[in-house]
């Protein structure tokens, strides 16, 4: 039998602080799954929803939240031949991330590059594959069309920012202080607008002399998807990414004739599911991308597995920099 170990715990809903790190059994995987020794552990914006009780998914007390995980894969299930114990690898859990050992069913387990470090891997799979997924098969984005992306300097938008660039698009980044748009700039965007004090429609009209964004993506949503549905061009995509500011707004629909552009939703744990041939082929495409040198992820916040509240606080108090992981196991 197993040894214990380690795991995050929420036991009911409420801030960080009400999490506990406890000793309990270890998972086992099942036919099909993979039970990897974790590294790191990838979190984000939703996982604070989660403990709080706020997100369209609620698994039964108790759990432990966490999405995303790198490391050694411990051991397989029947039926798993895409890898094998001690590859690295990097996986989506759903929950579970924020402990010592994780399950994940195969599909949505990948090796890693060997050039890939397990915090950058950790936090890799769900910002990139749902950024690549955004703008490639939602918002169709093409080469000389200008991106605006909001909520520029964290994890999903920066990684927009970076695949914007890659696919060959004018990038405007737009974020709240000017910290994160230099953030944002290192990372390749050609222009920048700092929303925290200046209109976001009125500056995106100047730069792009009057005509708007061809493509917007917005994980923030609020008052500042507004002044989005102002500022998109004629047959521009507006991607409804996530609500960060907590606000979900309302769609002025006359907006969307005048413009003549669309609203278009963005799921990509959903699109996972549904089309995994597709999020293959995304996932080869990113490898690639960060081959090539194209893709460089910021991991801007490190903890390890007994500071998880102070990790998921960085989310609540808007002060994410790139990626933010737990590590889980010691780093070298």
């Amino acid at each position: 039998m197993l040894p214990g170990m380690k795991a995050v715990l929420c036991n009911s809903f409420g801030p960080p602080e009400n999490l506990s790190l406890e000793e309990v059994a270890d998972p086992r995987p099942g036919s099909g799954q993979v039970l990897i020794d974790v590294w790191s552990a990838g979190l984000n914006f939703p996982d604070t929803l989660q403990i709080a009780g706020k997100y369209q998914y609620l698994p039964p007390f108790p759990f432990t939240p966490g999405a995303e995980v790198s490391g050694v894969v411990a051991e397989v299930g029947s039926g798993v031949t895409h890898v094998r114990p001690g590859d690295r690898v990097m996986a989506i859990t759903g929950i579970g991330g924020m402990a010592e050992r994780a399950v994940a069913d195969a599909g949505a387990v990948a090796p890693i590059p060997a050039s890939m470090d397990f915090d950058v891997a950790a936090g890799f799979g769900l910002v990139y594959g749902t950024s690549y997924h955004a703008l490639t098969q939602r918002g169709r984005l093409q080469a000389g069309e200008t991106l605006l992306v909001l909520g520029a300097a964290g994890g999903v938008g920066l990684a927009a920012v970076e695949i914007g660039k890659a696919l060959g698009a004018r990038v405007i980044a737009a974020a709240g202080s000017d910290e994160k748009l230099e953030v944002a700039r290192s990372r390749g965007a050609d222009a920048i607008v700092n929303y925290g004090r200046e209109s976001l429609k009125d500056r995106i009209k100047e730069l792009t002399g009057g005509k708007g964004a061809d493509v917007i993506y917005d994980p923030v949503g609020g008052e500042l998807f507004d002044q989005c549905a102002r500022a998109v061009n004629w047959n521009g995509r507006i991607l409804v990414v996530g609500f960060a500011s907590g606000v979900i707004p309302k769609y002025p629909t006359n907006l969307a004739l005048l413009k003549g552009c669309q609203l278009v939703g963005v799921f990509w744990g959903e699109f996972v599911k549904r089309d995994p041939a597709t999020c293959r082929a995304n996932c080869a495409a990113l490898f690639e991308l960060f081959a090539q040198g194209k893709l460089n992820p910021l991991v801007g916040h490190a903890f390890p597995l007994d500071r998880y509240a102070d990790a998921l606080n960085v989310f609540i108090n808007r002060q994410a920099l790139g990626k933010v992981v737990l590590q889980v196991r010691r780093h070298s």
